[in-house]
C-alpha cells in the first residue's frame, strides 16, 4: 500500500467529519498519525480508515 501522505498535509476523516480539518505529523507504516483540530492527534490505522486530502 503506497500511502499518499506527507507531513504537513491537512485531510479529513470523512467517517467522522465532526473531527474536523487535520494536518498529518508522522507516518510509520501504514499508522499516520494526525492533530485534529477538533479532538487532538490521534494515530489513524489506514488499513482500517481511510483519510482525504485536502488540497489549500
Amino acid at each position: 500500500m503506497i500511502l499518499d501522505y506527507e507531513p504537513g498535509d491537512k485531510v479529513v476523516n470523512p467517517s467522522n467529519k465532526e473531527w474536523g480539518i487535520g494536518q498529518v505529523q508522522s507516518i510509520i507504516k501504514e499508522k499516520v498519525t494526525v492533530n485534529f483540530e477538533n479532538v487532538g492527534k490521534k494515530v489513524i490505522n489506514t488499513k482500517n480508515i481511510e483519510l482525504i486530502k485536502i488540497n489549500d
